[in-house]
């Protein structure tokens, strides 16, 4: 059985899709991108608040199925230029201690409104 996790302190989907669902003991976390959910606009000034940004969104929807940033297993991260790379590292890693999980970044042309950078995960209780 699954469960869409869709939360108030979350960026609302731009398109038809849940931002997380929950299947079993695995919560699989649709791509975000640094959308405040407060003012519902781009949080992008530079790389690094982009990235934090997208892992405070992520923290607020694990929060949401009971689980935090230790349960996260597997991470995508796209990057529109992997010039971006090292600063997204340095913000992305705050997020973790001793185990970060698995994870691959790769660059793509474009991303959902003009964004610099989308990370998608999945996390297991």
């Amino acid at each position: 059985m699954k469960k869409a996790i869709q939360i108030e302190n979350a960026p609302a989907p731009i398109a038809p899709y849940s931002p997380a669902v929950l299947a079993g003991n695995t919560l699989y976390v649709s791509g975000q991108i640094p959308v405040n959910p407060i003012t519902r606009e781009l949080n992008m000034p530079d790389i690094k608040t982009a990235t934090r940004q997208i892992m405070e969104n992520i923290g607020n929807l694990l929060n949401a199925a009971g689980m935090d940033y230790s349960n996260l297993v597997k991470c995508t991260i796209f990057l529109t230029n992997f010039d971006d790379y090292q600063g997204m590292n340095e913000a992305y890693g705050e997020f973790f201690g001793e185990i970060p999980p698995a994870r691959e970044a790769v660059q793509v042309v474009k991303l959902p409104m003009g964004a610099l950078v989308e990370i998608s995960c999945i996390a297991v209780m």
